[in-house]
């Protein structure tokens, strides 16, 4: 519905935006030529009280317009409001009409608006050239908007006599001005025209209220009197109480959100909550900040945008929808300024004709249509409207240029007939006089101008950050005014504001460039608005009273700037504005975290001292008894031990959990709830605690975790803070609480993982700034802040530390699955069960290695002890829940790594039960350690089919697989070595260790390339060297069964082959080369015994010297590590030591460095077995009847040869010599048809 289409009984606030032109029903652009140059003008009524334009009552010849109409002063649509008053027309405006415009309208303020003011304050300032009358303005700038206000210096100084507020600029005016100031009283036949004019507009009137005259009887001083009271337009008081329109507002208000996502918006909405309008007057005048005005119009002029507030009525009728009607005495012409007058108002409200009605001495005598483009080319009243657009150009440049500082109130003046034009800054001029007189009552308007506009702008900077510049530039100017004493909420609010502007949960733009101030601001959008109904009819305003002419002042040193002559402004392009819009006002961007959090916590200090400032002295609160305690909404925490601590984190569960129930009581400091105060401090903690969340978090990242652990203890205190004033409490808010638990059971973690640099952490936990106990004085009035110090106290017990982790995941899990945030879809429940699990790991993990470190200390094998016991519990009751944890989210590479630590756990289990015989040796291999070790090759098992396969995680599989082989290994290794004859027959246990060899070397993965390959040669190597002694001794003691027999022999040849196979590709293990190939060779023997034929003996022999030859090869690796380590000897260097990879059952690895006792041990066994080889042999060979070949007389010489020099070899030689022999024999006994190489084979 068109603001042109309202009913007259229908409220505004129904027909606020429909943007309606010329007759109120149309846009349309209208374009008025001048000669041969053309003006661009075009008017948008944003806003419209009046009904559609009626038409005029043609008022007959002779009419007496000194009788008044029937309806004269009733309330009529047409006439608007103002057609109640005496006056009929006004071009008095008022001090703060502009700023009830951009009140309403806040989305045009600060960039597509250039100038906001009453449609008089426009046409007096293009008339400058051309008038001698005075004009005082006030001016005020926000962003590139100009508001422009009437500054009446006389009623000013009327009121300053009362309230003292102007005292100072009196002074002022009184030395640099006018000296001898005096009031000129109106005359008389100044109100006797504007009661004609009131009266014209009656009869005007058609329809049922057509006007008939009546007698006169209004006696024409009361008319004066009156008139004078309405004149009067400056607020005497800035206190009154809030309208029913307001207080429905403030009711919509009630429910505020405590987030900070729905914080915002509350602020935005903080001036409804706070009834900022109506700090000001509102009395019965309705002279507070209000939009009086008949209709609201968007004026383009050129290229100068304005909104313009009109009274002018206007008419149907004649060839144009719209008209305006003008009344004239016949016997004075049209002046110039007249004519301006006239075209402007018909220009701004887009009025294509004029009616003019003359009259003389009040008798009417005919009418006129004027069109608006002939209004400039009148006789007495021609001008160019050419001139007119340069003078409105120089003007706003002049204004830009010069009212530059956002929030100062700027004073532009010309003395009654000088040529002068002065700009002063007022409020520069105010800080300069004395204490006691510098009040200046445009600071409070100003100040909730630039509030409202960064109120509205911050809406839009969540989606686009380019705003933030101008905002905290608005928002900074705003605060500067304001005493924070006289108005702590709106102080508060902005400052709540200012710390909104940093980001704290995302990275700042790169660059930075959309972050600053100058690019343009948009529309913002439209707040409250204060609408009463009261309009005033215009006239030409130059014959309003006047100053007594002046000269010239000496001192200008006072003005800002100074126009010299207003001929100058006729001059095109006289005057060009080249200020930049807020020049210091770029957003500060800055890629560091903690220097964003330390803004936000500075402007969160100084809300909250605005809030405390506001509710009492803490003078005036009551004295504390000393003997009485402070009574807290915790339990008493003073018990000992582990009970206390069980109790504090009960309490840190309890404490997590949301608050029900809303507050009906006062709190701590004396707030009252539901009050802004209330409001405000809910926020302000909140936002403080997500700073030093954010804190916390970048000083985790940078493993400072004593500042870290400092940070969030800091923040979890803001949360108790918010606790205690809270009620209720939103799902968003109770997720944040969650992270904040998250976080700090993170940091407990890291802190008992990395007990080395305690120290340092205390010292950084330790600090903090004078900021930082501020707001923790502030966070005390509210509460005790104690509810988390259990959580984020920092202990010098991993074990604790441990402990306390798990129970802040364990109250953010709880946090999570509440009522109030089950339904919420977040992956931060998977990040959190996947932390519950680790953490549960490391606790396992910790009781674990206890439980090995009680077996390591134990001086004598006994029994398990209870404390051991009670370890293993533990440790596996932690890896249970763990493992469910992970399993709740599908987690298998964690589950497995779980299931491999539980087999850990078993394995130490076994070893604890290992059997002890009386002499402290060790005994048989016990049922219990069979029975922990097959639970832990159970629970590796879980763990392969838990991964699937390898592909899932090489690392985590590779693990698995190395730890399965190694307990297989292990427990053959100790059925074999300690086997349990007295429960089981050599038969099943030979059957045992076989399976579980052979299960062990099913998981040595002999191809993958990795770092874990050679041990797993090792491995595999051990295996078949222990099968085929097991398979040899089998052979050695086995009577009877020949195919028994022979199916031990040639299982114990097959591993013995592989073993040496395996043996020879390591580079590291030449001991166990070399008694494998012993034990060969002893093999052999053996199998040479039972044989009676010298062909098959020779055949026997031959072979076991070759076996014997190989060992050629561990005698090589023998000889280089001896010569190696006595070359250290001469030149020491600093040793290398390597990390082992053992198991903690059995060594699994080759040792590192040469076991020179073994090397003797084994070089005893080799001469005798290697000497009775070559004897046998050239026994043999000697004895033997058919006639010996080339080949074996040549081999015969050989073995002598070798002989010789073995039974002349020196036996106490160094060792090296001795191995450096056996070398060289060996290598002469290689056949020479294979390869001469005498290195290990790769």
């Amino acid at each position: 519905m068109s603001s042109g289409d309202r009913e007259p009984g229908t409220p505004w606030d129904n027909v606020k935006e429909e943007p309606t032109c010329s007759g109120e029903n149309s846009k349309h652009e209208s374009a008025i030529c001048s000669g041969s140059t053309e003006i661009k003008s075009c008017a948008v009524v944003k806003y419209s009280a009046a009904p559609p334009p009626t038409s005029y009552a043609l008022l007959q010849e002779k009419t007496d317009l000194k009788l008044p109409p029937a309806n004269w002063l009733r309330e009529n649509p047409q006439l608007g409001s103002a057609g109640t008053t005496v006056l009929g027309s006004s071009s008095k405006s008022k001090p703060f009409s502009s700023f009830g415009m951009a009140y309403e309208f806040i989305d045009c303020i600060g960039d597509d608006v250039d100038v906001v003011s009453d449609s008089e304050n426009i046409k007096k300032l293009l008339k400058i050239p051309y008038s001698k009358s005075h004009v005082s303005m006030a001016v005020h700038r926000v962003g590139r908007t100009l508001l422009l206000d009437d500054l009446d210096i006389q009623e000013l100084f009327m009121k300053s006599s009362q309230t003292g507020d102007w005292t100072w600029l009196k002074e002022f005016y009184q030395r640099l001005i006018d000296e001898k100031w005096q009031r000129k009283k109106k005359s008389k036949e100044h109100w006797y025209q504007r009661a004609i004019l009131s009266k014209f507009l009656y009869y005007s009137i058609n329809g049922d209220g057509a006007a008939e005259p009546v007698p006169d009887n209004l006696n024409e001083g009361e008319v004066e009197n009156e008139a004078e009271e309405f004149s009067s337009t400056w607020p005497t008081s800035f206190t009154s109480t809030p309208s029913e329109a307001e207080e429905s507002d403030t009711a919509k208000q009630e429910s505020v959100s405590l987030d900070s996502n729905f914080a915002l918006g509350q602020v935005t909405a903080v001036l409804k909550e706070q009834n900022l309008p109506t700090l000001f007057n509102e009395g019965e005048n309705s002279q507070g900040l209000r939009n009086d005005f008949v209709r609201n119009i968007m004026w383009t002029f050129e290229d100068i945008h304005m909104l313009v507030g009109s009274n002018m009525p206007i008419f149907g009728g004649g060839r144009y929808p719209a008209v305006s009607l003008r009344l004239r005495d016949n016997n004075k012409p049209i002046n110039i300024l007249t004519g301006i007058d006239y075209w402007l108002d018909n220009l701004m409200c887009n009025v294509p004709e004029l009616v003019m009605c003359f009259h003389v001495n009040g008798i009417v005598q005919k009418y006129e249509m004027i069109k608006t483009e002939d209004i400039p080319h009148l006789e007495n009243s021609n001008f160019s409207t050419r001139v007119v657009k340069d003078i409105a150009q120089n003007i706003l440049s002049f204004l830009k240029s010069n009212c530059t500082k956002e929030g100062h109130t700027y004073w532009l003046f010309k003395a009654s007939g000088s040529d002068i034009v002065k700009l002063y800054d007022l409020t520069t001029l105010c800080e300069e006089a004395e204490e006691g007189k510098c009040q200046n009552p445009f600071t409070l308007p100003v100040a909730v101008l630039l509030y409202r506009v960064a109120s509205n702008l911050m809406l839009k900077a969540r989606q686009n950050r380019k705003h933030y510049g101008t905002v905290r530039t608005l928002l900074l100017n705003c605060v500067k005014l304001l005493d924070q004493e006289r108005h702590p909420q709106i102080t508060a609010s902005a400052h709540y504001m200012l710390s909104e502007l940093f980001q704290l949960d995302e990275p700042p733009e790169e660059g930075g460039e959309s972050l600053r101030a100058g690019g343009s601001e948009d529309s913002y959008s439209d707040e409250d608005r204060e609408e009463d109904e009261e309009a005033e009819l215009t006239e030409d305003s130059d014959e309003n009273g006047s100053y007594s002419n002046c000269s010239n002042p000496q001192d200008d040193s006072k003005a800002v700037a100074v126009i010299r002559s207003v001929g100058e402004l006729s001059v095109p392009e006289k005057y060009k504005s080249t200020h930049q819009i807020r020049p210091s006002g770029a957003f500060p961007v800055s890629q560091d975290k903690e220097e964003r959090c330390r803004h936000v916590l500075s402007y969160v200090l100084k809300g909250l001292k605005a809030v405390d400032g506001s509710i009492k002295k803490e003078s005036d609160l009551p004295a504390a008894d000393p003997n009485t305690p402070i009574p807290l909404k915790y339990e008493d925490r003073n018990a000992i031990g582990a009970c206390a601590s069980e109790k504090g984190i009960s309490l840190l569960l309890e404490t997590a959990g949301p608050v029900q129930g809303d507050q009906k009581h006062l709190t701590r400091s004396g707030m009252i709830p539901g009050s802004w105060q209330h409001h405000m401090k809910l926020q302000l903690f909140l936002k403080a605690s997500k700073a030093y969340f954010v804190l916390s978090d970048a000083a985790t990242n940078l493993l400072k975790y004593g500042r870290a652990l400092r940070y969030i203890k800091l923040s979890l205190q803001c949360y108790d803070a918010y606790c205690s004033v809270s009620g209720t409490q939103h799902s968003q808010v109770l997720q944040f609480h969650s992270q904040c638990l998250s976080l700090c059971g993170d940091i407990q973690l890291m802190l008992a993982q990395n007990a080395n640099n305690r120290a340092a952490y205390l010292e950084e936990y330790s600090y903090q700034t004078k900021e930082d106990q501020e707001i923790l004085h502030s966070l005390n009035r509210e509460s005790s802040c104690q509810a988390f110090n259990m959580a984020a106290d920092l202990s010098m017990d991993p074990e604790y530390q441990l402990f306390v982790s798990s129970k802040c995941y364990e109250a953010a899990y709880e946090l999570l699955i509440s009522e109030a945030l089950k339904d919420q879809e977040s992956d931060q429940l998977a990040q959190l069960l996947r932390r519950l699990g680790n953490i549960r790991n490391e606790m396992g993990v910790y009781y674990m290695n206890q439980a090995a470190a009680m077996q390591t200390e134990k001086e004598v094998k006994k029994s398990v002890s209870v404390a051991e016991q009670e370890m293993w519990k533990k440790s596996f009751s932690y890896f249970e829940k763990g493992m469910k944890d992970f399993e709740a989210i599908r987690d298998s590479t964690n589950s497995a790594l779980l299931l491999c630590n539980t087999g850990r756990l078993m394995r130490i289990c076994a070893q604890a039960h290992c059997a002890v015989s009386g002499d402290q040796s060790r005994g048989e291999f016990s049922p219990e350690e069979a029975l922990y070790y097959n639970k832990a090759i159970d629970y590796y098992l879980r763990a392969i089919r838990s991964l699937a396969n390898r592909a899932n995680h090489p690392l985590v599989w590779d693990s698995v697989n190395w730890e399965l082989s190694t307990t297989y290994f292990t427990l053959a290794t100790l059925l074999q070595d300690y086997a349990p004859l007295s429960r089981k027959a050599q038969e099943q246990i030979e059957r045992e260790v076989t399976e579980a060899m052979m299960k062990s070397l099913k998981y040595c993965d002999l191809q993958t390339e990795s770092a874990r390959q050679p041990l797993y040669q090792y491995r595999a190597a051990t295996i078949h060297h222990r099968l085929a002694s097991m398979y040899h001794s089998c052979f050695r003691n086995q009577v009877g069964d020949e195919h028994l027999r022979k199916q031990h022999r040639s299982l114990a040849e097959l591993h013995y082959s592989k073993a040496v196979c395996l043996f020879l590709s390591l580079k590291d293990a030449p001991c166990e080369l070399l008694r494998t190939l012993l034990e060969r060779v002893a093999f052999a023997e053996f199998t040479m015994a039972g044989q009676s034929s010298s062909g098959a003996k020779l055949k026997s022999l031959t072979g076991a010297l070759e076996i014997m030859t190989e060992s050629r090869h561990a005698f090589q690796l023998i000889h280089n590590e001896l010569k190696e380590e006595e070359e250290e000897q001469v030149e020491p260097s600093e040793p290398h030591p390597e990390d082992s990879a053992q198991s903690p059952d059995v060594a699994t690895g080759p040792t590192s460095g040469l076991n020179l006792q073994e090397v003797m041990k084994l070089i005893g066994v080799f001469e005798p077995s290697f000497s009775f080889l070559l004897l046998q042999l050239i026994k043999l060979m000697t004895t033997m009847k058919r006639k010996p070949s080339n080949k074996d007389e040549e081999l015969l010489k050989t073995y002598k040869n070798v002989y010789s020099k073995l039974l002349r070899a020196e036996k106490n030689a160094p060792l090296l010599s001795r191995v450096s022999v056996y070398k060289d024999l060996l290598q002469q006994l290689t056949p020479q048809t294979g390869s001469d190489d005498t290195g290990t084979p790769s």
